[in-house]
């Protein structure tokens, strides 16, 4: 029976592939991948823009070893970086500077990240002293923080508040105010290294191990899906035996006995109350609307000339205040003076592996959504006047500018999820992996209609590719069990 049913995927990112190459595997004849762009991938996006190198504009990293799908495949098929990049890194470093240009001692800058670390470790690997369950990150990193001798150096303190910014990377988020302090722990940090560097082929090789293992055809690309039309037994032909209706863009219908749908959080937010009929049941609509969905862009400066020290793993920015001071947060309504001062929101420049002459910036949250509303070409002026402010270094003029807008881009409308304040993440993120309508429904509807998978459905990895991956290797041995019974 498994081997007839007609299967859609919407979306051709990490989850989407996962389930299909699951469902392949396992014998299923009949799937289909929907992808809106032209090419896969979703939020990973590999390009090679300034030489014969890869850049990744989105997914970077993999987070984790132990435990790891995707570390596993890679590390099988010689996919990882090369030893000799990761020995190159181990003696370089991040400089510190201040607004003005004085560069800030070494040690201040290794003790004050070291505690911040410490104090992000407790939130996300324990369980955090009861005093702290009720506040948001940013507020317990505070408090934690006003506790150490550190708090009283002007310049320690302002390094920390280039942690907090700097965090806000991770969490996709304008402030840690807006993040759960409690919910960190569910998140869970598999062991090993934890920023695992792929090799030249970048995360497309991984893509394309799983495109080897999917029939010719079974993507079609260039087909947005419109709406799913799911549990509706009647306005059928007699033809017409299967219990979802697929409407494309092109108003093409595809019939289907199951979708799943791997769309992101940010779609779903901009789409959930029109893209399926009858509508999604309350408790996942509240899901939707409660789980955060940020956004990180990079901003990649290719210069002619490196102009920065070989040792130098990244240019950090230590503003005398920053976009994290709380107040500025408390009055975002009032005003919107932050917009003249978004490219505060930037932590720093990173150095780009195998791009001797390229540097990486990060960007966050309502600060990142401004920047994209800008021209690439201003955006790099304004870099390059930071690089000349903030240091002495003799900073040449950019050779090109590559700016990512995955806040507005429709197919994402951002970067991936986070658990805000007084949220119960792990509450949501199950009621948005619940499929409809689900096994066991005493009814007459078909059961598993439309399943649910990407990074924002998984209870311990969201925000990850390996929980993207995970999400849809779940969702696709639902309706493996489900037919093996």
């Amino acid at each position: 029976m498994s081997r007839d049913a007609k299967i859609v995927v919407v979306g051709a990112g990490f989850a989407g592939l996962a389930a299909a190459a699951s469902l392949v595997q396992a014998g299923f004849q009949n799937v289909k991948i929907l992808e809106a762009k032209e090419r896969v991938g979703g939020r990973v996006c590999t390009t090679k823009p300034f030489t014969e190198n890869i850049i990744e504009l989105g997914a970077n990293w993999i987070h984790g070893q132990n435990g790891n799908p995707l570390y596993k495949l890679a590390k099988k098929h010689k996919l990882l970086a090369e030893e000799a990049l990761m020995d190159d890194s181990e003696g370089s470093r991040d400089y510190f500077f201040k607004e003005g240009g004085a560069h800030l001692p070494d040690k201040l800058a290794d003790e004050v990240t070291s505690r911040f670390d410490k104090l992000i470790s407790k939130a996300f690997d324990e369980k955090l002293p009861q005093k702290y369950r009720a506040l948001s990150l940013g507020d317990y990193l505070d408090a934690s923080f006003a506790e150490s001798a550190l708090a009283s150096s002007e310049d320690g303190s302002r390094i920390f508040e280039w942690c907090k910014r700097n965090e806000c990377t991770d969490e996709a988020t304008s402030s840690l105010y807006e993040v759960s302090a409690s919910q960190a722990s569910e998140y869970i940090t598999l062991d090993g290294e934890f920023h695992n560097t792929l090799g030249p082929g970048g995360y497309q090789a991984i893509l394309d191990l799983l495109l080897k293992g999917l029939p010719s055809g079974t993507i079609l690309s260039n087909t947005a899906v419109k709406s799913i039309q799911w549990d509706s037994q009647g306005n059928k032909s007699k033809e017409e035996n299967h219990p979802v209706r697929v409407i494309c863009g092109n108003d093409q219908i595809i019939q289907a006995d199951h979708v799943i749908v791997t769309v992101s959080l940010g779609v779903l937010k901009q789409q959930a109350r029109t893209m399926f009929e009858p509508d999604l049941p309350k408790s996942k609509l509240d899901a939707i609307e409660r789980l955060g969905f940020g956004t990180v862009d990079k901003i990649f400066l290719c210069f002619s000339e490196r102009f920065w020290p070989e040792d130098c793993e990244g240019i950090q920015l230590v503003w005398d205040e920053g976009p994290e001071d709380k107040a500025v947060y408390s009055s975002r309504d009032e005003e919107d003076d932050w917009e003249e001062t978004w490219f505060k929101k930037i932590s720093g420049f990173d150095a780009v592996a195998r791009h001797p002459t390229v540097l990486c910036g990060w960007i966050t949250g309502r600060e990142a959504l401004h920047m994209e509303t800008l021209q690439d070409s201003e955006v790099g002026d304004i870099c390059l006047r930071l690089l000349r402010s903030f240091t002495d270094w003799p900073v040449p003029d950019l050779s090109k500018v590559l700016v990512t807008k995955w806040g507005h881009d429709s197919n994402v409308y951002g970067s991936y999820s986070y658990i805000p304040k007084e949220v119960n993440g792990v509450r949501e993120q199950k009621a948005l992996a619940t499929p409809l309508p689900p096994q066991g429904k005493a009814s007459h509807s078909k059961p598993l209609q439309v399943l649910f998978a990407g990074e924002a459905t998984h209870e311990n990895f969201y925000t990850t590719t390996h929980g993207a991956y995970l999400s849809g290797v779940r969702e696709a041995k639902r309706l493996i069990d489900h037919y093996s019974h």
